[in-house]
């Protein structure tokens, strides 16, 4: 397994697993390059892919701290870290036959060292709690993330707007998403 850098070379790639996993309009050419780009400072790339074989098995994407913009799903007020040093945990997604083998571990820790060079002090994601078994809030609380605060519906109005289609609800999600804060050390 090859934990590496993202690079435009693999866009259609991510593009294709990260919809797989996340369901249809998930991610395209144009969010992934804005993505991409918020993601790199300081001439590091906080996004990474992991490789088996050449086969593009999973994906971190990253925004470094200070690339990306607070929105309404976000409590600054209870992050206990200054909003200019926080990365955001865009997405996570390992190809099917690949989960439960360590890669999502493998991904975050890349992520984690090169935001660190970047100069954040710790990341906040969006888990989305109908993961199966609720696995990713359970991933991101093992890796040390704690709970903010949970909010209801927080990808109904991409499915309105841009025609995501989650893979629970189709276009009139309901899922809840778990704030989560990851300090790093």
């Amino acid at each position: 397994m090859l934990i590496t850098q993202l690079t435009p070379d693999y866009f259609d790639a991510v593009i294709a697993l990260a919809n797989d996993v996340h369901g249809d309009n998930y991610i395209d050419q144009q969010s992934l390059k804005e993505i991409y780009n918020k993601g790199v400072k300081k001439g590091i790339n906080a996004s990474f892919i992991a490789l088996d074989n050449n086969k593009l098995v999973g994906v971190r994407l990253s925004y470094a701290p200070g690339n990306w913009q607070i929105d309404a799903w976000c409590s600054p007020k209870l992050w206990h870290h200054k909003s200019e040093s926080v990365a955001y945990f865009k997405c996570i997604a390992i190809d099917k036959s690949q989960q439960g083998k360590g890669i999502g571990p493998q991904l975050l820790a890349a992520s984690i060292a090169a935001l660190k060079e970047q100069g954040a002090t710790a990341g906040i994601a969006h888990l989305w709690r109908q993961s199966p078994g609720n696995g990713a809030v359970k991933y991101f609380t093992k890796a040390g993330g704690i709970l903010i605060k949970n909010h209801p519906d927080r990808w109904l109005k991409q499915c309105q707007e841009e025609g995501y289609l989650c893979t629970l609800c189709g276009r009139d999600c309901h899922c809840e998403a778990a704030e989560m804060i990851l300090p790093f050390k």
